[in-house]
């Protein structure tokens, strides 16, 4: 098992170089650049001004000299002033240095993020932790939910129960976070007055349960009916083994069967989807945040990609590979652990 992990470990940072390295060259586009000087200079510099903007920052060195500066394997350039000839840190709001020096990502630093005139270590942990708080609370609804769902679906295979179940867990499947969000906001806030409390006072109010009902149904609703699925597909075909029906015939109870002989297994495979279901968060929490204005982690995103913050897009890129990755190899290793007869060689 450790020397699998280790080699897991190390195609996981291989496969970080490459998609960091596609995510670099996609946002470093020369349409991107010249937003980013058009941005930078409140666009009132003519096209020669723009260039000249370009290259005194270093957004025309190299592309391959840009990524190891990222990285953190290439020492940063500080920025010449054309006036003086000093050297000078390249944005002054985010206190760059003014020498050249490592720092990257691999010391820390992420860059600056031009929309927000502050370091990017700064703005995204915050991001992080508010977006953290409600895919904890989307876990806790989501999850037992959907396994009671899935199992009594599966207990019962064609019955009456099953079918009306599967209906549910297919519409709320076929059913988006743009969609969903705006008919719960209508219902719930509109119509009945129930909630009076919105995810974009969350933020400024203090965090709690009262402020995440909308955008945790928002986005406990597709999951639930993912994963039930896949939690009924599992019992209904672990229910109809050998093992279930040897159970049975010695004369336990049905209730006895299902808890000690099929759950376990019945359970390994809702257990992968469930932790794939982290990077779907990721992706649901950029509509959602969107939608009620809740100043977390796809909010931030959102906010990066329309200012064009390239250094600020470049961290989120990173930090969702990092977690899509992260949670692929838990995936594994708890499905090893679940299933004895997984070997890993």
């Amino acid at each position: 098992m450790l020397s699998f992990i280790l080699r897991r470990l190390g195609v996981m940072v291989l496969t970080m170089l490459c998609l960091s390295f596609v995510v670099f060259f996609f946002v470093n586009l020369e349409p991107n650049l010249r937003k980013l000087a058009i941005f930078q200079t409140e666009m009132r510099a003519s096209s020669q001004d723009l260039e000249n903007w370009l290259q005194r920052n270093g957004y025309r060195d190299n592309f391959l000299a840009r990524y190891g500066r990222w990285i953190g394997v290439l020492p940063k350039q500080p920025v010449v002033d054309p006036a003086t000839g000093a050297f000078t840190p390249r944005f002054r709001f985010c206190d760059e240095p003014a020498e050249a020096r490592f720092s990257g990502v691999l010391q820390g630093d992420f860059g600056c993020s031009t929309a927000y005139r502050a370091p990017v270590s700064q703005r995204l942990p915050e991001a992080l932790a508010a977006t953290g708080i409600l895919m904890f609370w989307v876990m806790i609804v989501m999850v037992p939910a959907s396994l009671l769902v899935g199992v009594l679906a599966g207990m019962r295979e064609g019955s009456r129960l099953d079918r009306s179940l599967s209906f549910g867990s297919i519409a709320s499947t076929a059913t988006p976070e743009y969609v969903s969000g705006v008919v719960f906001t209508a219902i719930f806030a509109s119509w009945l007055g129930w909630l009076n409390g919105s995810a974009a006072t969350a933020m400024t109010q203090g965090v709690s349960f009262y402020n995440f009902t909308l955008p945790v149904m928002t986005m406990a609703i597709y999951g639930i009916g993912y994963i039930a699925r896949m939690t009924r597909a599992s019992m209904a075909e672990v229910m109809t083994a050998q093992y279930i029906r040897t159970a049975r015939l010695k004369g336990l109870s049905f209730g006895t069967v299902v808890v000690r002989h099929a759950l376990r297994n019945a359970l390994i495979a809702p257990f992968t989807v469930i932790m794939l279901q982290f990077p779907w968060l990721l992706t649901g929490v950029v509509v959602t945040e969107s939608i009620f204005n809740y100043k977390g982690f796809g909010y931030l995103l959102v906010q990066a990609a329309s200012n064009n913050d390239i250094d600020l897009v470049l961290a989120c890129g990173l930090v969702a590979v990092v977690l899509v990755l992260a949670t692929q190899l838990i995936s594994d290793i708890g499905y090893a652990l679940l299933n004895p007869r997984i070997r890993v060689s």
